[in-house]
């Protein structure tokens, strides 16, 4: 039985049993040990990817067939099961529910590429409004509090896809990482009646030694505390708690800063493996359930956090981190890369 149990010493909600034990073994026995010889996301494998949800394609072509831009289907891996209903319910003392939600896999080029960086801006700027289309999508599903859009981009391998794709994860839960940082704007606000996510995005502009680069709308800096070598946050300049709301001007000149950032970090650190996570605020429906001020006190943005460090027992025990790169002199590095 597949579930969603609350952590009572953290607070943070768990995904537990999707593979069952002879299906965990096998998996586990198979990682890194399939070769794949046809890419099931390249145009003519549509059969094989599965079932298109959204895409975007030539006026004419059907569902399931080539001539699509941006193709979007159900994860086959999918952590998340959306035919069910929450049912949150006691277990004694424990706190669980059903594993209800949606689990989408982005296709973002018909082309057999990579990573998002060496698509066209037009081509990302088609994937991050695939984004925006499919959040407000699940948005009108009741039973979701929440849309995360999150990539895994490992380095090249004849054990990957190496096809460049990204993922949408919606839940019946706000995760804790996002409740801290919306817990975080919400008391700077109350005590300065402003944005902190505005305020640091003033003091990095006046001081610009972690700025990466910056256009009219977006700005991309190494955070003042980085987790990690090399981190990145892109943040609007325009203060914006829901990414859902953004224009097509704004979604376009993101696809620049995005391409631009993931760009020099891939030539800096010679292709390394990296997430990025798009942190929004969470479906408000008229701001059920959330406080008035979430619309002035939070603001979205994307973190990309390259994979080259290994967390060691010191960040599993502390939750802290140790990062040996100032940030301002990744920054500085990061700005002298020649695109």
């Amino acid at each position: 039985m597949t579930e969603i149990r609350k952590d009572p010493f953290t607070g943070q909600w768990i995904v537990t049993g999707t593979e069952g034990e002879q299906d965990f073994f096998t998996s586990l026995a198979l990682q890194e040990k399939t070769e794949w010889k046809v890419c099931p996301f390249c145009p003519g494998s549509e059969k094989v990817s599965g079932k298109e949800i959204y895409a975007l394609r030539t006026p004419g072509t059907p569902a399931d067939s080539p001539g699509w831009e941006v193709r979007v289907i159900v994860s086959k891996q999918a952590a998340l099961q959306i035919e069910s209903d929450p049912d949150r319910r006691p277990e004694g003392m424990y706190d669980l529910m059903n594993n209800v939600g949606a689990h989408e896999v982005i296709i973002e080029t018909p082309d057999h590429i990579k990573n998002l960086s060496n698509l066209s801006v037009d081509q990302v700027t088609k994937v991050l409004s695939t984004y925006q289309a499919r959040m407000r999508d699940l948005e009108g599903d009741r039973r979701f509090k929440y849309s995360l859009v999150f990539k895994n981009q490992r380095k090249a391998s004849k054990y990957r896809l190496g096809h460049s794709h990204s993922q949408l994860v919606a839940l019946p839960i706000t995760p804790k990482s996002i409740k801290d940082e919306l817990q975080n704007s919400r008391e700077y606000y109350s005590y300065k009646e402003r944005c902190l996510y505005c305020d640091v995005i003033t003091q990095e502009l006046k001081d610009p030694k972690r700025i990466v680069e910056e256009n009219d709308y977006f700005v991309a800096i190494t955070p003042f505390a980085s987790r990690f070598p090399f981190e990145v946050w892109v943040l609007p300049k325009r203060h914006n708690c829901d990414y859902l709301r953004e224009s097509y001007d704004s979604i376009n000149n993101l696809a620049k800063i995005l391409k631009g950032s993931l760009l020099r970090i891939e030539k800096v650190l010679d292709d390394p493996p990296l997430n990025y996570m798009l942190h929004t605020a969470p479906y408000l429906r008229e701001r059920e359930g959330y406080w008035g001020t979430i619309r002035d006190d939070y603001h979205w943005h994307i973190e990309i956090t390259p994979q080259i460090l290994e967390l060691t027992g010191f960040e599993w025990g502390t939750g802290s981190y140790i990062e040996p790169l100032l940030p301002e002199t990744a920054a500085q590095i990061l700005r002298d890369v020649k695109l």
